[in-house]
């Protein structure tokens, strides 16, 4: 648990989003107080957050992890002894597609990324199914608290 707020450093590099800060840093501080729910939550530090289109974060992809491939997520871990609890890299494109294509709310589904990306910081992972099904139980719990203050009223 942390006991000083977090400190989140947001990078908006796509065109017509509309970040709503004080609400993301309020659904954050949500997660960052019940981290004990959370495998202990997201190392303490500063967490960056990166807001891209499709083709920054394959070019993300290919760069670090070897594939050129469109994804959702990329989490990169921080450096605790320089005070930086690591960064999310989410595709806005991505989330705007599979909210239109699964008829469900932007907001909700870009919030979710971020969630995501604070998970895989907390040691979630989801490259085996069961694994896989212990982070989207985790993502649910985390949902549910973030609804509890509002879910970031992301705009495009």
């Amino acid at each position: 648990m942390l006991v000083d707020p977090r400190t989140l450093a947001i990078a908006n590099r796509y065109p017509r989003l509309r970040v709503p800060r004080r609400e993301l840093t309020r659904a954050l501080a949500i997660l960052d107080r019940h981290a004990a729910r959370f495998r202990g939550g997201c190392p303490p530090g500063e967490l960056s957050l990166v807001f891209l289109t499709d083709t920054a974060l394959a070019r993300l992809h290919a760069d670090f992890l070897a594939d050129p491939t469109t994804t959702d997520v990329i989490t990169f871990e921080g450096d605790a002894a320089v005070g930086l609890a690591g960064e999310v890299c989410v595709s806005v494109d991505t989330a705007a597609r599979y909210a239109r294509a699964h008829r469900r709310d932007f907001a909700t589904e870009l919030t979710l990324y971020v969630v995501h990306g604070w998970l895989h910081l907390a040691g979630y992972d989801d490259l085996e199914p069961v694994k896989k099904r212990a982070m989207r139980r985790a993502e649910a719990r985390a949902l549910q608290l973030i609804a509890t203050v509002g879910v970031p009223p992301f705009h495009i």
